[in-house]
């Protein structure tokens, strides 16, 4: 994680110098966009890494789950920043479409933007490893904002090239939709970054293969009161098994350990909490969806 938020930092530096030096000879507002963009992913980036190295700090004692909720902080400071960019950028554009103007050395932009599309290719793919591996929102939002400017800088060719032919509105038009797809990204980023930092539930599928799996031991007699979350890379499970009433603690105690064993094998670097409670009339009859209707009710 620290390497691919380095790696980030170190290919947003070298695109906000080339991109600024080929928007200062050309004037041209697509490319201004686009510099905008890497700027934006250069401050992401920085947050980003801050953000993932006290994520990465242990559990203490004033944070007894950890510091997993500063990537959400994070993805929430990278989407402010992009709105207001985008805002901006579609502003700049559209006064470009009200007053054309003919962009300047063309040949610049293209070769800012095709060495943008190479490096950004690279640090997609490393970041998609990274996220397979470790599941951190603040280097998927990254890896959004990369994965984004392939298609931005691919625009931004295109503009320049369709502009050196006299249509002096693609540089405009090419603007706009990159505001707005700007804007899009940070939609995207905004909402798993506040998803986290509201405790929302695991997705249904995951919670029926918890319903099922605690359900399929032979002495577990009912499920409820169950939770889950995520902060960061850590996940939580927690939720209330019920055992026979006759039955031992140390025998109880065993079945919820037989319970988390299992458990761990689809969850993989979560904690889990179980509490024995003796069963209920009705546990046994529910399904894990009346389980989440009841939960919702």
């Amino acid at each position: 994680m620290k390497m691919a938020t380095w790696a980030a930092v170190g290919v947003a530096s070298t695109l906000v110098a080339a991109k600024a030096m080929a928007w200062w000879l050309s004037g041209s507002v697509a490319m201004l966009g686009s510099l905008a963009d890497s700027s934006l992913d250069l401050a992401a980036s920085l947050v980003t890494m801050f953000a993932v190295r006290l994520a990465l700090i242990p559990p203490d004692d004033d944070h007894r789950f950890g510091h997993g909720k500063a990537e959400a902080l994070a993805g929430l400071f990278q989407a402010a920043v992009m709105t207001g960019s985008a805002v901006y950028i579609s502003l700049e554009a559209v006064s470009r479409i009200w007053e054309p103007v003919m962009p300047e050395r063309s040949d610049l932009v293209i070769g800012a933007s095709a060495l943008a599309v190479l490096l950004s290719l690279c640090l997609v793919l490393f970041q998609s490893y990274v996220v397979r591996q470790t599941r951190s929102i603040a280097i998927a939002g990254d890896h959004l904002h990369y994965k984004g400017d392939l298609l931005l800088n691919s625009s931004v060719i295109a503009s320049a090239l369709i502009s050196s032919t006299g249509f002096l509105y693609a540089d405009g038009i090419f603007g706009v939709l990159i505001g707005g797809y700007i804007l899009y990204g940070a939609y995207e980023v905004a909402k798993p970054a506040i998803d986290m930092l509201m405790d929302k539930e695991f997705e249904d599928e995951e919670r029926e293969i918890i319903f099922n799996v605690v359900m399929g031991h032979p002495e577990v007699q009912g499920l409820h009161e169950l939770k889950t979350r995520s902060s960061g890379r850590d996940r939580f499970i927690q939720m209330h098994i019920e055992v026979p009433g006759e039955m031992t603690v140390d025998a109880a105690h065993i079945i919820a350990d037989e319970v988390e064993a299992t458990l761990s094998e689809y969850f993989r670097d979560t904690e889990i909490f179980i509490h024995m409670d003796p069963p209920s009339p009705q546990s046994d009859a529910l399904t894990v969806r009346e389980l989440m209707r009841e939960e919702d009710a």
